[in-house]
């Protein structure tokens, strides 16, 4: 597929099939974020694959929230990705404090776009997912006190024939032509 179908293919999935996702797969699409850009090649990520059946049953029930009914989808969800924010350089440090701007959370961002977006590639549906309890997601998988868990990427086989039809702003609100 070309570029542009690739986008407009990649959607927030939230019906899954049951169906076991390879490990190489989540492997490779970890690789597609990991070469994605970074200020000052801080690369200030890790990301932990939870796709052990038992454990991915415990991270869902911290995903799902049944009072809000928020995440639902996540108790059918065959594996995630956990997106943990990392120490960065000195560099970046120094830059953030300097321009006030939080250049960890904008490269954190672009590595887990990549990862979606590879997956959607090899035939994968994900979803980026920014509610959740983190304190159980700690304990579930042994992440240090001092570390961040940022996002999670729910990933899988769609159970969806098709990409939903993308409801998007007009381009000519949100786009400027040398000037705001």
């Amino acid at each position: 597929m070309d570029f542009k179908e690739l986008l407009l293919k990649r959607e927030s999935t939230r019906n899954y099939i049951d169906k076991k996702v390879e490990r190489e797969k989540i492997i490779e699409c970890i690789e597609a974020g990991r070469v994605a850009p970074s200020a000052c090649n801080a690369q200030p990520w890790k990301f932990i694959i939870v796709d052990e059946d038992s454990k991915v049953k415990e991270l869902s029930k911290c995903i799902y929230d049944p009072v809000i009914g928020m995440n639902k989808f996540a108790l059918q969800a065959p594996a995630f990705i956990i997106a943990v924010r990392e120490k960065r350089n000195l560099t970046s440090k120094i830059g953030e404090i300097v321009k006030k701007k939080d250049f960890t959370s904008l490269d954190m961002g672009m590595a887990i776009e990549n990862i979606c977006l590879y997956a959607t590639y090899i035939g994968l549906g994900t979803c980026i997912i920014g509610w959740f309890k983190e304190k159980g997601i700690r304990k579930i998988l042994n992440i240090p006190k001092d570390k961040e868990v940022d996002l999670i990427i729910s990933i899988g086989y769609s159970g969806d024939e098709k990409p939903r039809k993308k409801v998007r702003k007009n381009i000519n609100d949100i786009m400027g032509v040398n000037e705001y």
